[in-house]
């Protein structure tokens, strides 16, 4: 693959008929794509889980004005006791990477003890864990038409309720997600 044909900074929509429990109706975003494989996040999938139950865990001491209400999304199946911050690129933490023109991807906790203290990026999404696939996988799947991919939408991402982004993310492709049919063939 050249670099031109990686789904960095793309969307990864499920087709209806995925079989894998883990990314029914998802919208998966992908931080990293390679040679050597793929990362995603999934950016629909809230938990029972909020950002005042992860400062908790982290004894983070808070700012009174920090909203502690938004969900902690389900980013994937693998190492789900792990954290990533999907935010607009504000500040310098020390694990970050940039994924697209407008987001990066921050794994390390100041980002958290940033956003306790009401001093991190205005918008930001936590999840745990995170989707993986091997070299070559994710091109095989795409093949196989398990995936429909976009180009990625901050607007989806952080501002389009949870519920909706699996049809808001397909719209960018001029598809009603809902109306494609289970089964799929190549011509």
């Amino acid at each position: 693959m050249s670099e031109d044909t990686f789904l960095n900074d793309h969307f990864l929509i499920a087709m209806p008929a995925m079989g894998d429990p883990n990314f029914h109706h998802s919208v998966t975003y992908i931080c990293e794509h390679n040679e050597q494989g793929a990362l995603g996040i999934t950016i629909n999938r809230p938990m029972n889980l909020n950002l005042g139950d992860i400062f908790d865990q982290l004894n983070l001491e808070r700012s009174s004005d920090v909203s502690e209400t938004a969900p902690i999304l389900l980013g994937g199946p693998v190492q789900p006791d792990r954290g990533f911050v999907l935010h607009n690129p504000r500040g310098q933490w020390d694990s970050s990477m940039e994924t697209g023109d407008k987001i990066q991807v921050t794994t390390s906790q100041d980002v958290l003890q940033a956003m306790a203290r009401g001093e991190g990026p205005h918008q930001a999404i936590v999840a745990l864990g995170y989707a993986g696939w091997t070299a070559g996988q994710l091109e095989q799947e795409v093949v196989e038409n398990a995936w429909l991919t976009v180009p990625s939408s901050y607007e989806i991402i952080f501002e389009t309720p949870y519920d909706k982004r699996w049809e808001s993310a397909a719209a960018l492709l001029g598809v009603d997600v809902k109306s494609i049919s289970n089964y799929a063939g190549h011509a």
